[in-house]
């Protein structure tokens, strides 16, 4: 059997393959903590479960819906964005789709064509590169500063005559990274000169801690919100992650192209999730201040210990997300392995804890560790991993790991 080129260079995602090692590990009787995958651990609000029965009980589920979405659900997201961002968009520019991944993949089948080259983050989310390979687009990974962030200056090194996008994403999968208001203004103005398009993924806009502010390039009036497509979801804010909703608002003409092609793909995002997801944007989202704090609590419960870890160098404080980003280039050397994927391994097989390798995320030497988890489950974790690092600190200093090494 022979398979298409275009698959060939495709990697499966890291988070998903080493979430299901752990879940296979733990089904196996292994106490794993899982802290490998940004899902919240919240179950979804019920109010929003019981629209969504509702919606079944009064055979609004049992039939197609538009390919691009339901009128009221698209009329629930220009409301909701009107009031979260104070952006006013009209419903045929807004497209839903199942997850924003979803959303993110045929935004790249809609824009790039082949060689033409997306600019992202280094580190960034890993489906963005892989997205971008199956529109045989070319990504570029853009060096960022000592903050995780792109700076026009970065920008400028990294771009070439075919360049065409640039995906931004604030607060940023997989550092926490969030950019501020001036920053956003100064690459969007970069971008615009350029003549690149601006893809926002906000999916962790409502996840911001500690009296920080979340900003848009879509709340710039003029060009650069003219040439912003913003990509959003319920997933991570209202912990609906297996409902499978995202939307894109963008130019009519884009939204179009969007429309047809999704029409080819899916038949429609899946009735009843579509309901729930009315429900959850029309709520009083209570639901999601609470969730919310509590992800602003274990987060600053959670940082400082893990500093303390032998080998972790972590210095800048996520402002949202779900995710914390340690240097491990020490914690390699003490453990005696050559790449933070061997690190990775040895903290599932030998500290029953489940991270992600930097380099899925295209900065290796680094590992992510979602704090959607239990305070409990990551004030374990972290003492599971400081007692494998403080096992190998003693090797280390009493002169034997060199036969740990491999």
């Amino acid at each position: 059997m022979k398979f298409s080129n275009r698959t060939a260079q495709i990697t499966p995602s890291a988070t998903i393959k080493v979430s299901s090692k752990a879940k296979q590990m733990i089904r196996n009787g292994i106490d794993v903590i899982n802290l490998g995958i940004g899902e919240p651990d919240f179950a979804t609000p019920t109010a929003i479960a019981d629209a969504a029965i509702d919606a079944i009980h009064s055979g609004k589920t049992s039939f197609y819906t538009p390919a691009s979405g339901l009128l009221t659900l698209k009329q629930a997201i220009v409301e909701r964005t009107q009031r979260d961002y104070g952006v006013v968009y009209t419903t045929d520019q807004i497209s839903v789709t199942n997850g924003a991944k979803t959303a993110l993949y045929v935004l790249m089948q809609v824009l790039i064509n082949p060689g033409d080259e997306v600019l992202l983050p280094k580190p960034s989310w890993v489906s963005y590169q892989q997205q971008v390979y199956l529109a045989d687009g070319q990504p570029v990974m853009v060096d960022t500063d000592r903050n995780f962030k792109i700076t026009p200056d970065l920008l400028e090194q990294a771009y070439t005559s075919r360049s065409k996008v640039l995906v931004i994403n604030s607060p940023q999968n997989p550092t926490g990274t969030l950019y501020s208001k001036n920053e956003l203004r100064a690459i969007g103005n970069w971008a615009v000169d350029h003549n690149l398009v601006i893809v926002t993924d906000d999916i962790y806009g409502k996840l911001i801690y500690n009296n920080n502010r979340f900003y848009s390039p879509v709340q710039f009036e003029g060009r650069i919100s003219e040439a912003t497509i913003m990509v959003n979801g319920i997933s991570k804010a209202y912990s609906m992650t297996g409902w499978r909703i995202g939307y894109i608002a963008g130019p009519q003409e884009l939204i179009q192209r969007v429309n047809s092609l999704l029409s080819h793909m899916t038949g429609n995002p899946a009735a009843v999730s579509q309901y729930a997801a009315i429900a959850a944007l029309q709520s009083d989202q209570q639901a999601v201040s609470r969730m919310r704090q509590a992800f602003e609590k274990r987060l600053n419960t959670i940082y400082p210990l893990l500093q303390k870890v032998p080998g972790f160098e972590i210095t800048q404080k996520p402002q949202g997300a779900l995710y914390l980003f340690p240097k491990v280039a020490v914690a390699m050397k003490m453990v005696g392995v050559t790449s933070s994927a061997q690190l990775v391994e040895r903290l599932l097989n030998e500290a029953h804890v489940a991270v992600v390798d930097g380099a899925a995320f295209g900065l290796p030497g680094y590992i992510r560790l979602s704090y959607a988890a239990s305070l409990t489950d990551l004030k374990t974790a972290v003492t599971r991993i400081n007692g494998f690092m403080n096992h190998y600190l003693e090797k280390e200093l009493s002169g034997g790991i060199g036969s740990e090494t491999n």
